[in-house]
């Protein structure tokens, strides 16, 4: 069962405009670690992202960024996990002490905090890449050899659509 906060943001959301995350954008991250979000990206509101810091590539972490409707996703993903499943307490620790909630500021910039920054290895510029529902912050060095793994592999991937 989730949190009651969580049920009552989720029906608050329903009625926003859904964003689509698409294309990829190389910025410049400035001395306080703030880098911009692609204007098309912004929500229309002020909202908080969850930043979590993401371990699933063999060419390192990166920073996964996704909107409230998609943190609630995940969340109810996690939770009809199987209580008896190990990874279920794995990934509500690992997601709730790697993951923080960022604003976009009045100039449209987030702030990747420190830790992060340096888990991702994110310095002076980043590629901040779509997923269509959400969105990946990524050293751009690190993103090149994701980009030619993915390119590798996207013939099959395409098969498997209809």
């Amino acid at each position: 069962m989730l949190p009651h906060w969580v049920e009552v943001m989720d029906l608050e959301q329903q009625n926003e405009p859904t964003t689509f995350y698409s294309s990829a954008f190389k910025h410049g991250v400035d001395e306080k670690r703030r880098v911009q979000i692609p204007a098309k990206w912004r929500p229309a509101k002020p909202v908080d992202f969850t930043l979590i810091l993401w371990p699933k590539s063999s060419h390192g972490m990166c920073l996964r960024v996704l909107p409230h409707k998609e943190m609630v996703r995940l969340l109810k993903e996690i939770e009809d996990m199987p209580s008896t499943d190990p990874n279920k307490l794995t990934l509500k620790r690992f997601i709730g002490s790697e993951s923080v909630q960022v604003s976009v500021d009045k100039g449209g910039r987030i702030c990747i905090p420190e830790d992060k920054a340096n888990a991702a290895d994110i310095k002076d510029q980043a590629m901040l890449v779509g997923l269509l529902d959400q969105f990946e912050i990524w050293n751009p060095e690190r993103y090149e050899k994701v980009k030619a793994s993915d390119a590798i592999m996207a013939q099959e991937a395409f098969k498997l659509m209809v």
